[in-house]
């Protein structure tokens, strides 16, 4: 079983990434790539790999979804409560990676994380459906409950609750905002030889490009 596994393998042949290729700052050419994901109709594109870690240095790493980018930085939300939630209230860092390998391609973001305003995850929040609304109520994320059915009762407890009315945001959901200090893009290349340019902010807020070994 272990020698089937080591033997899986995927030559990587679609495209190149060069130094002369790349836009100057790291939110343009994640802004290039990203457009070139959504024209190739990646099923969830947008979902990305959240990598946090505790005031100690422990762990953790889950599976969220990208829901918007700028020159600030890329923004998802979540309960602010939850386990990643108390991993970056202790350790504002994180690490993101997109892995499109549709396209035979890897983006990897570190940064400082830090709360979009209560304007911005109010009007996100009302953008979702109602049901992700009551869900976002219903739900202690991460905490330990007895049951599958005490969730949903609580769900349909909400859901009379917020008939007909306007269902407000709780105060423990909302945004985080990723700003990038080094953004990595990573290209498949035959032979392993994969092409690697990497972004890090200078002191003045500049980005330095260089290229890795693969």
């Amino acid at each position: 079983m272990s020698h089937s596994i080591a033997a899986i393998r995927k030559d990587y042949k679609q495209h190149s990434l060069l130094e002369t290729d790349v836009a100057a700052n790291p939110i343009a050419q994640f802004g290039t790539w990203w457009q070139e994901a959504v024209n190739s109709e990646i099923d969830e594109v947008n979902a990305m790999t959240l990598a946090t870690s505790s005031a100690d240095g422990v762990p953790s790493a889950r599976i969220v979804l990208l829901k918007g980018f700028d020159e600030q930085g890329f923004v998802f939300f979540t309960n602010y409560s939850s386990f990643k939630g108390q991993q970056l209230e202790e350790n504002p860092r994180a690490c993101l990676v997109f892995f499109w390998k549709e396209l035979e391609r890897q983006v990897r973001i570190t940064g400082l994380i830090q709360k979009v305003s209560r304007e911005e995850s109010d009007a996100y929040f009302q953008s979702r459906p109602e049901a992700s609304r009551i869900g976002a109520w219903a739900s202690p994320q991460s905490q330990v409950i007895e049951s599958r059915q005490q969730l949903e009762d609580k769900e349909k407890e909400l859901a009379a609750s917020f008939a007909g009315s306007v269902i407000p945001r709780p105060l423990h959901w909302g945004g985080y905002r990723i700003r990038p200090l080094i953004v990595e893009f990573w290209q498949g290349r035959p032979s392993r030889l994969h092409d690697r340019i990497q972004y890090t902010m200078d002191d003045k807020g500049g980005w330095k490009i260089e290229r890795l070994a693969p």
